[in-house]
């Protein structure tokens, strides 16, 4: 049996505005700790992560701990919001959740966030079938797998019945 463990980033530093390379707050950094605790006797053989520093960062302790290298997998990464920062990211939010296919004119609307993220996930679970895998990524990218629309189509495709 394949099982895949998503962790979402720990806190991370928002006073950095660069998405790829914000790091961690230092509650993120002791928090991380927590992750290890939880996944130590979870017999895990493959550590994923989106490519942006503060997931890597977060399964980063687990992986180190257990002699495990970290695979990127760059489908996993969080959405492209715009190329600047957004000023009241709470209305921005809203509306991309009312309406899949919002976006502004630089980023990406969840609807391709879902598509990238469940191919991603679909790679992941035929390549590593079998297998314990930890999936280190984003609160909404995460979210967008979580919800798919149809569970049983889901399901299905992955060879099982819901």
């Amino acid at each position: 049996m394949t099982k895949v463990y998503f962790v979402r980033h720990a806190e991370p530093n928002y006073n950095n505005h660069n998405d790829a390379l914000r790091e961690l707050s230092s509650k993120g950094m002791k928090d991380r700790k927590l992750v290890t605790k939880f996944l130590v006797d979870k017999h895990i053989d493959v550590v994923l992560s989106s490519p942006y520093k503060r997931a890597i960062d977060t399964v980063k302790d687990f992986a180190d701990s257990y002699g495990i290298e970290i695979d990127i997998i760059y489908d996993f990464r969080e959405r492209k919001v715009e190329s600047g920062w957004i000023e009241d990211f709470t209305s921005f939010t809203k509306m991309q959740w009312n309406d899949f296919t919002y976006k502004l004119s630089d980023g990406e609307c969840l609807q391709e966030v879902q598509t990238r993220n469940m191919s991603a996930l679909q790679q992941v679970l035929n390549k590593y079938a079998g297998k314990n895998i930890v999936v280190g990524s984003h609160g909404t990218a995460l979210s967008t797998i979580i919800i798919v629309n149809d569970v049983n189509s889901f399901c299905l495709t992955l060879g099982k019945r819901a």
